[in-house]
C-alpha cells in the first residue's frame, strides 16, 4: 500500500496545480472587468397612411416624432402612380432620403418602411395635376426599451 501512495502523490499535485491555474485564469478569460454600454431599443414603429386622389396626396397624421414608421399608401385615383418620399430640404441642404415605390395600380396599395430623422419631407407622384403632401417630423419618440412583447 505504501507503494501506491507514492504514485498518487505526484498525480494529485499535478491535478491540484491544473485546477488552481484554471481557477486563476477563469475570471480573466471571461472578461469580468470589461463593461459594455447597451444601446436603447428604437421607438415602436407607427403606421402612417397616405392616399392619392386625382387632385392631391393626403397623409395622416401629417406630423409625428422621429423614428421608424411604416407608410402605407393607397392609390385611390384613376391612374397608376409611383409614390416618392423625399426630404424637403432646399438646394445646398444636407443629404436626405428618397424612396420610390413601383407603379401602384388604381385601388392598389404599397408600403414603405422608413426611419425618419427630424425635418420636413414630401410625399408626391410624378403626375403634374396631383399636389404633394407635406410631412413634419419632430423630435425622436421615446425608446421602446421597457415595453414588453415588442418585435
Amino acid at each position: 500500500m505504501r507503494h501506491s501512495r507514492r504514485r498518487a502523490g505526484p498525480i494529485r499535485r499535478t491535478v491540484a496545480a491544473v485546477v488552481l491555474a484554471g481557477v486563476g485564469a477563469g475570471p480573466a478569460a471571461c472578461g469580468a472587468e470589461t463593461r459594455y454600454a447597451n444601446a436603447p431599443r428604437p421607438p415602436v414603429p407607427i403606421n402612417v397612411t397616405a392616399a392619392i386622389t386625382d387632385e392631391r396626396v393626403r397623409i395622416s397624421p401629417r406630423s409625428f416624432g422621429a423614428g421608424p414608421i411604416v407608410l402605407i399608401v393607397a392609390n385611390q385615383s384613376r391612374r397608376s402612380h409611383e409614390f416618392t418620399l423625399e426630404t424637403a430640404s432646399g438646394p445646398g441642404g444636407p443629404p436626405g432620403i428618397r424612396q420610390t415605390t413601383s407603379a401602384v395600380n388604381p385601388r392598389g396599395t404599397a408600403e414603405l418602411k422608413v426611419d425618419f430623422e427630424p425635418g420636413s419631407y414630401r410625399l408626391s407622384v410624378r403626375s403634374q395635376g396631383v399636389r404633394p403632401a407635406a410631412i413634419r417630423v419632430g423630435k425622436a419618440r421615446p425608446s421602446a426599451q421597457n415595453e414588453l412583447l415588442q418585435p
